[in-house]
């Protein structure tokens, strides 16, 4: 059986495992509560995950729209940016997939073309891994913006409470 099928037939299965791992890397109770809470409303972040990676999976087996890949892992990407993550933490959630499919297919391993074709995925998913630092570097950038702009801000509006500069004309009016 070719890689790509046996990924097909076991989807269900592969998503699980990694989708735990990813909020293995959470705080014990953040992750409880990720893992459990099936309620997109309630759990937006653990129905985020999920739905994301089943597209990044699938992605993985076939292609995809290259736009909705990189929503996709921005989506995740975003979440995690804004978390108390290291940046090699917040993008590692990819490669976790690499693990769970060389535990799954260890012992299938000592087939050669299995090994050429695992090695073909392996390969994708670091591009996606690349992908994934970029976005968290766009993300990173973003909120570092926000966070200069709020601080001018408040820079602005205590020169003007303490009348060192003009409203008026710093509004160009």
């Amino acid at each position: 059986m070719k890689l790509k099928e046996y990924l097909a037939q076991n989807k269900k299965v592969l998503l699980e495992k990694w989708f735990d791992r990813i909020i293995d890397s959470y705080p014990a109770d953040s992750s409880s509560f990720l893992r459990n809470e099936k309620n997109r409303f309630n759990n937006p972040v653990g129905y985020n995950i999920s739905h994301d990676i089943e597209f990044l999976f699938d992605s993985l087996l076939g292609g995809g729209d290259d736009d909705r890949l990189n929503e996709c892992l921005e989506d995740i990407v975003r979440i995690r940016a804004v978390q108390d993550f290291f940046p090699s933490e917040a993008v590692a959630f990819i490669l976790l997939l690499k693990d769970v499919l060389r535990e799954e297919l260890a012992e299938r391993l000592s087939e050669r073309q299995l090994v050429e074709e695992l090695l073909a995925v392996n390969e994708k998913i670091d591009r996606l891994g690349l992908r994934c630092f970029d976005a968290y570097m766009k993300c990173r950038e973003k909120i570092y913006e926000i966070k200069a702009n709020e601080a001018k801000m408040r820079v602005y509006k205590l020169l003007e409470r303490t009348n060192l500069i003009d409203g008026k004309s710093a509004n160009g009016e």
